[in-house]
C-alpha cells in the first residue's frame, strides 16, 4: 500500500511539473506531522501517536482573460502507525468555464456550503476524509458537473453527481473509533447501482443588503454511513441509504455582529429528522496597540433524533474565542468548548497557525474529552484527546 501511494504521489507530481514547465502556476505545500495522545488507548492494538507525512501539490492554468481555468490538486498521506490512514486523493482536477452570465465546470472537485463555525450542516456535496481528522473539514474530491447562472446578486447552480465516494476511516491501529474498527471492504446501499447512482443538487445564493441567504436541495445517497455491528468479524459495517434533503443557510453581517443560521429537513426510507444550529460572533477590533482582534462566538446545536450515535450534537452550545494578532506572520487562535446540555461531557478544541521564516507554516492542535457520560456518542472516544504539530513547507 505505501509503495503505490508512493509511486502514484511520484507520478502526479512528474506531470504536475512537466505541465509547469508549460505554462500556468505551479504551488503546494508538503508537511511532516507529529501527534500524542493524552491517555492511554482505550481498545487493544491503537498507537500512543506517531508521525506523519503529506505532499499536496497544485497546479493552475487560467487563459482568456481568466475566463477559462483548469486546475490539478492532489493530496497524499503516509502514517508511521496506522495504515489505513496511507491514502492518495485527487482533491481537484476541473476545469471551469465562464461566459456572460453563466459558468460552467466539469471534472473533480470540493465544493463548500456553510456559514456556522462549529458543524456545517447544508455542506453535502463532497465525502469526508475520514482518516484525516476528526472535525469533518477535510474532504475527497467529487466527479460532478456543475451550470452556474450568475445574476445581479446572487447565483444558480445545479450539481450533477455521477460517482460516490466512500468515507475514509483510520485503521485498527488508529484512534477516534469505537470498540468494532469500521471495515471498509464490507459496504452496502440501498441504490441498486451502488457507487454509480447519480445524485443530483440545487442551490441558490442571494444577497439582501447585509443578509446572506443560501438554499439547497440535494437528492441522492448520504454521505455519511449508517454502521451495523459484526460481532462475529469484530468490524462494522457501513450502509449508505438513499435521501433527500432541504438545506438554508443565513448570515447577517452587522457593524462587529455575524448572525449565522444552518438548518436542514433530510428524508430518509427508514428515518426522517430536522437539525439546526445557529448563533453569532462578536468582534472588538484593534484591542491591543498591535491591531490585533478578538471575536467571541457562541453556537447552540439541536437534533431531532436525540441521543443517537449519527447526532453527536443532538443539544449543545459551542462557546469560542478567535484572536488574529494581524502581524506579519499572520499569526491565529481559535479556542472553544462544546458543552453537552443533556449530559455533563464537555469537548475543548485549540487551533493556532503562524508562518515561520520564508515558506514555512507551523499548525498546532489539540483536543481533549472531558466528563463524558456513558449514554454519549463520544465515549468511544474520551481517551482520544491529543496535541498535533505540524510544519508545513509551501513552494
Amino acid at each position: 500500500m505505501k509503495n503505490k501511494i508512493l509511486t502514484s504521489s511520484c507520478l502526479v507530481l512528474g506531470l504536475l511539473l512537466s505541465l509547469t514547465a508549460q505554462a500556468g502556476e505551479f504551488s503546494g505545500n508538503i508537511g511532516l506531522e507529529g501527534r500524542y495522545f493524552l491517555d492511554d488507548a482505550a481498545y487493544t492494538g491503537q498507537t500512543a501517536g506517531g508521525l506523519a507525512l503529506s505532499l499536496e501539490p497544485e497546479y493552475k492554468h487560467k487563459w482568456d482573460n481568466d475566463n477559462n481555468v483548469f486546475t490539478v490538486k492532489t493530496f497524499s498521506r503516509w502514517d508511521q502507525k496506522d495504515d489505513k490512514r496511507n491514502h492518495h486523493d485527487i482533491r481537484q482536477l476541473d476545469l471551469v468555464m465562464a461566459t456572460g452570465d453563466w459558468e460552467f465546470q466539469a471534472g473533480i472537485s470540493r465544493v463548500f456550503w456553510g456559514v456556522t463555525e462549529s458543524q456545517h450542516l447544508v455542506d453535502i456535496i463532497n465525502q469526508t476524509d475520514g482518516a484525516e481528522g476528526t472535525d469533518g473539514e477535510d474532504k475527497l474530491g467529487q466527479p460532478l458537473f456543475r451550470v452556474s447562472h450568475i445574476q445581479e446578486n446572487g447565483t444558480v447552480s445545479f450539481y450533477l453527481l455521477p460517482y460516490f465516494r466512500e468515507r475514509t476511516f483510520g485503521g485498527k491501529a488508529g484512534r477516534f473509533r469505537a470498540a468494532l474498527p469500521v471495515d471498509t471492504n464490507n459496504v452496502s446501499y440501498e441504490s441498486t447501482k451502488k457507487e454509480k447512482h447519480i445524485d443530483y443538487a440545487v442551490r441558490l445564493t442571494h444577497t439582501f443588503d447585509a443578509l446572506d441567504v443560501g438554499l439547497s436541495y440535494f437528492d441522492g445517497t448520504a454521505r455519511s454511513p449508517l454502521f451495523k455491528p459484526d460481532l462475529r468479524s469484530g468490524v462494522l459495517k457501513q450502509h449508505y441509504p438513499l435521501i433527500k434533503q432541504v438545506g438554508l443557510d443565513l448570515q447577517y453581517t452587522g457593524e462587529e455582529w455575524l448572525w449565522k443560521l444552518e438548518t436542514i429537513n433530510r428524508e430518509a426510507k427508514k428515518e426522517n429528522y430536522t437539525a439546526a444550529v445557529g448563533g453569532f460572533e462578536y468582534s472588538f477590533p484593534a484591542i491591543t496597540e498591535s491591531g490585533s482582534d478578538l471575536g467571541l462566538l457562541a453556537e447552540y446545536h439541536h437534533d431531532s433524533r436525540g441521543e443517537v450515535l449519527q447526532a453527536q450534537f443532538q443539544n449543545d452550545l459551542f462557546l469560542a474565542a478567535r484572536m488574529s494578532l494581524n502581524d506579519a506572520e499572520g499569526t491565529e487562535f481559535l479556542a472553544g468548548t462544546f458543552f453537552d446540555l443533556d449530559h455533563q461531557t464537555k469537548i475543548f478544541r485549540m487551533e493556532a497557525s503562524r508562518r515561520i521564516g520564508k515558506g514555512l507554516k507551523l499548525n498546532i492542535e489539540a483536543q481533549t474529552f472531558m466528563d463524558v457520560d456513558k449514554k454519549d456518542a463520544l465515549s468511544n472516544v474520551k481517551k482520544d484527546g491529543f496535541i498535533q504539530i505540524e510544519l508545513q513547507k509551501y513552494f
